[in-house]
């Protein structure tokens, strides 16, 4: 009796390691950039590489998923569009950020629009200049009008600023003005910021920049462009005529991780609707 006792002992107790091993391997922990299959919180990393004018949009879009997805980490590195471009198309980075579409020879690329910004031609805020045409806004970076005079400004030479070669902003403002390889610059530089600061302590000067940097800035003003200024409503109706668009660039054929999926996914969304106006940026989500 003992020993049938003991017996029944003994296999009552394996049965219930057997039964316990089994569900330890029926939840596996989730790796690094996937969500656990029992619905586990999102982890891993998502690196963002490119356009300097996209700072503030892709600033707000990363920290709101940060925070609802404490297990990820966003990065965002400033080196411009086309730098971008070139990090996403060599694996680099898991989403290029580009302030203008896609060229011909940027090939096997998929750009996602995620937003419109409207180019501000600004002056010195001392500058009698309001308004002007995008031919005479031609004519001035190339250097056709050379005296602030000729349209409507005190006498005095005009002194171009502009953004380095590969930079969306400059690529979108050359396309739209027609003044591709064309443009006379007294100084070409590597930042949207560093522009807007140039403009402020130059009265002579003009240049261009986002329209989420320009606004609130002290020191300089965005003229008006054949009457019509640069705000979210006339860039998303379209007769503001200097605008371009915010992009995210992704790889074809490539396979994200769940944590760059779901980022690229709210980016994308309405849900960001709200975060991308705070940013200075028209949605582009409906």
């Amino acid at each position: 009796m003992k020993k049938a006792m003991s017996l029944f002992l003994a296999l009552g107790m394996t049965a219930a390691l057997l039964a316990g091993c089994g569900n330890n391997n029926s939840a596996p922990a989730a790796s690094s950039g996937t969500a656990a299959s029992t619905g586990g919180a999102l982890s891993g990393t998502v690196s963002t590489n490119g356009s300097t004018s996209m700072e503030k949009v892709i600033g707000v879009l990363s920290e709101q998923f940060m925070a609802d997805n404490s297990g990820v980490t966003v990065s965002y590195d400033p080196t411009g569009s086309g730098a971008g471009i070139e990090a996403v198309s060599n694996g680099t980075c898991d989403i290029g950020l580009a302030s203008r579409g896609l060229k011909d020879s940027e090939t096997g690329l998929t750009a996602t629009t995620v937003a419109l910004d409207g180019i501000a031609v600004i002056v010195n805020a001392n500058s009698k200049v309001e308004d002007l045409t995008v031919d005479q806004i031609a004519q001035l970076f190339t250097g056709t009008v050379t005296d602030w005079s000729a349209v409507g400004g005190d006498a005095g030479a005009v002194a171009c600023i502009g953004r380095e070669s590969g930079s969306g902003t400059r690529d979108g403002f050359e396309s739209i003005t027609g003044t591709a390889d064309a443009c006379v610059l007294s100084q070409e530089l590597t930042s949207t910021g560093a522009v807007i600061e140039a403009v402020k302590n130059n009265p002579s000067a003009i240049g261009y920049a986002s329209l989420s940097a320009v606004e609130g800035q002290d020191g300089i003003k965005a003229v008006t462009v054949s009457g019509v200024a640069c705000t979210e409503e006339t860039v998303l109706d379209g007769s503001y005529a200097i605008q371009r668009p915010f992009v995210l660039v992704t790889k074809e054929g490539a396979t994200l991780s769940a944590a760059t999926q779901a980022f690229f996914d709210f980016a994308t969304s309405t849900a960001a609707n709200d975060l991308i106006r705070a940013a200075g940026a028209v949605p582009a989500a409906k």
